[in-house]
């Protein structure tokens, strides 16, 4: 789900110009850049997925800290608090949304996987669609969020260029990084898909 993690990064600076896109793309991913540590750690693991053949789904993911109902919300809490220190109260809270998101759109994705709370305290019922046992739905979701946050970043972008045409090459530029980042992303995701 990185392409649509990152779309809607994008999509989110539409709409948000006091936070910068980098740290936007940056807050999409901040659960996972917490995840990789822990994993190397063996605190959080991955279990393979018996009969997977890669790409989406292939792993049970055991983030039982960082992509845990709680544990997002603070770690995107930290996130936002930082923002707002750099950039104001509206970027912070942007940024901070923006980190939380990727908790939300993992949500349809996981299967049963997502505890409520850190570490799975109270053994609750773990949180999750499954959607990645349908990849070709999962990349058209991708698909549309990559599309309309490149969309929506170039409309405001350009809103933003001088009548001199100063900005445009930027907005240009950032726009198409998007798409086809985002599209590359993708690409790769389908091409596990087709084994």
């Amino acid at each position: 789900m990185m392409a649509g993690h990152f779309g809607f990064a994008a999509l989110a600076k539409a709409h948000e110009k006091a936070a910068p896109l980098w740290a936007l793309m940056l807050a999409t991913v901040w659960l996972d850049i917490i995840f990789v540590p822990l994993l190397l750690a063996g605190v959080e693991t991955l279990e393979p997925v018996r009969g997977s053949h890669g790409g989406y789904g292939a792993n049970i993911i055991h983030a039982d800290y960082t992509h845990s109902l709680v544990g997002a919300c603070v770690l995107s809490a930290i996130l936002g608090v930082m923002a707002l220190y750099r950039w104001g109260h509206r970027a912070g809270i942007a940024v901070g949304a923006v980190s939380f998101s990727h908790w939300l759109l993992d949500l349809p994705l996981h299967r049963g996987d997502m505890p409520i709370l850190p570490g799975n305290a109270g053994n609750l019922p773990k949180l999750g669609f499954g959607l990645w046992q349908l990849p070709w739905a999962v990349a058209a979701i991708e698909l549309a969020l990559v599309v309309a946050g490149g969309w929506l970043y170039w409309r405001a972008a350009r809103s933003a260029v001088k009548p001199d045409g100063r900005g445009l090459r930027p907005a240009v530029m950032t726009s198409l990084l998007i798409l086809f980042g985002g599209a590359l992303v993708l690409f790769l995701d389908v091409t596990q898909i087709l084994g």
